[in-house]
């Protein structure tokens, strides 16, 4: 019986390869090469399917030009790579990777916020580049962490678990704003009170984004809501790129209106705004916060088990589109 062809976009872990080729012919990109959309939709013209990891970009005309995909596996909660109702209309199953990495980013999110809250990084640049020569009692002064107000927007696990330790582990009064309120029950596991968005962008001393990206939500916060928080706040974003205006947040930090910003993520990544890589008050790291080797690991093989249920038993076990499945007669 003939394999089904799948490519995999990106490297990946050669455990997860092997893994793959026990069921399927593989084309991989172990040398991590840029393909373009042109040569993308070239290399999946003859699969069934694509282990894609957030930066392949699979829409209608790349399905129209890949008449044989059948399902395209994410290695990542987000998927503002897909796009979604194009896959459904073609027939085409989306999954992604959730809940594995719930835990790993949430442990990163409150770094970030540490890190900018204490103003870490900029002390540690200063040392490195000998400035250091006595102590003094405003030397690289920040905010407390502790007991402060953590405003939250994005109240999904990822949210949820940054709350639990703001609240639990560091006696933070926990606000958040979210399209929809969580149940009663829910809200008191979390330590969090539903607050509207402007309230909370004036209320809270550290702002922490966890929302997916969309449409609705790009430029969440811009000049606008920046000019509402207050200027001792930090601003923290862990969720995508483009949920933030990165050129108003550069001249907000700039200008002082707010005292810090983490942010591992960024509009156009990998390319970062030239106004943020010249103000000393932000911290910056390279969407890395589900980058632990265990939750990397479970991340692709979530997106390997996807792969391997839908062509092989019909199945999927995190799908963004199910009714692709009960409409396909030949998965």
């Amino acid at each position: 019986m003939t394999r089904a062809k799948i490519l995999v976009a990106r490297a990946v872990f050669p455990e997860t390869l092997a893994k793959l080729e026990q069921h399927f012919e593989v084309e991989a990109n172990q040398s991590d090469a840029d393909w373009g959309p042109a040569e993308l939709a070239a290399r999946l013209k003859d699969k069934s399917g694509a282990f894609t990891t957030g930066t392949e970009r699979i829409d209608a005309a790349l399905l129209a030009a890949c008449p044989q995909l059948k399902i395209c596996a994410n290695m990542a909660v987000g998927y503002n790579n897909f796009d979604v109702d194009a896959m459904t209309a073609r027939g085409v199953l989306a999954t992604n990777a959730p809940d594995v990495l719930t835990e790993t980013t949430a442990d990163f999110g409150f770094a970030l916020l540490m890190a900018t809250a204490r103003r870490i990084c900029e002390s540690e640049h200063s040392l490195r580049r000998g400035e250091w020569k006595k102590w003094r009692y405003d030397m690289f002064a920040g905010s407390d962490v502790h007991g402060s107000t953590m405003g939250i927007i994005g109240m999904g696990r990822i949210g949820q678990a940054i709350a639990r330790r703001g609240a639990l582990g560091f006696g933070m009064k926990v606000i958040y704003h979210n399209r929809s309120r969580l149940a009663p029950d829910l809200e008191a596991r979390c330590g969090a009170t539903y607050a509207s968005k402007e309230e909370l962008l004036r209320t809270a001393d550290h702002v922490v984004l966890v929302v997916p990206y969309s449409a609705a939500s790009h430029h969440t916060i811009g000049a606008a809501e920046l000019a509402l928080m207050k200027p001792t706040a930090t601003l923290v974003n862990i969720a995508r790129g483009g949920i933030v205006d990165d050129a108003a947040l550069a001249q907000a930090l700039k200008d002082k209106r707010i005292a810090a910003a983490g942010l591992d993520v960024f509009e156009g990544e990998p390319k970062v705004h030239p106004g943020l890589l010249e103000v000393p008050n932000v911290v910056l790291t390279p969407h890395i916060a589900s980058a632990t080797v265990p939750t990397r690991r479970a991340m692709a093989d979530l997106a390997a088990d996807n792969l391997i249920a839908y062509l092989t038993r019909g199945e999927a076990l995190t799908p963004l589109n199910p009714s692709v499945i009960g409409a396909s007669a030949n998965p």
